[in-house]
């Protein structure tokens, strides 16, 4: 797609879709490339990876028994040199293995306790 007609796609595309609900997850012991997975990579300062992530709140549902997150909120440096760059956050979607998901309770959500985690389930 060139830019105007990506313009054109993003401007079509209705408003807070949830990316939760397309995000496949990366197979249990995966190995190899994860190149084509779903996943998001921002880079900048944390000031702006901070504004996309609040736009991005619904991935954290994917934080369950049966998907886990891999997230990384790191500084980015020159391979080379060592020298700063600026920030990075990678973020993919990874199924859980068969342990987790036979019954092991999920981890609380944001702001939960276990207890209140425990109750609801």
């Amino acid at each position: 797609m060139k830019k105007e007609e990506a313009k054109q796609h993003w401007q079509s595309l209705p408003d807070r879709l949830d990316p939760s609900q397309c995000m496949e997850p990366i197979p249990y012991k995966h190995t190899g490339s994860r190149y084509g997975a779903c996943g998001i990579r921002i880079d900048g300062t944390p000031e702006f990876i901070d504004a996309v992530l609040s736009n991005l709140k619904d991935l954290l549902r994917l934080e369950n028994n049966t998907t886990r997150l891999e997230l990384n909120y790191t500084e980015a440096k020159d391979r080379e040199t060592g020298e700063f760059l600026g920030y990075v956050c990678y973020i993919r979607c990874h199924e859980r293995g068969r342990e987790r998901q036979a019954g092991e309770p999920a981890p609380p959500a944001l702001g939960e306790t276990p207890e209140e985690t425990a109750e609801s389930a």
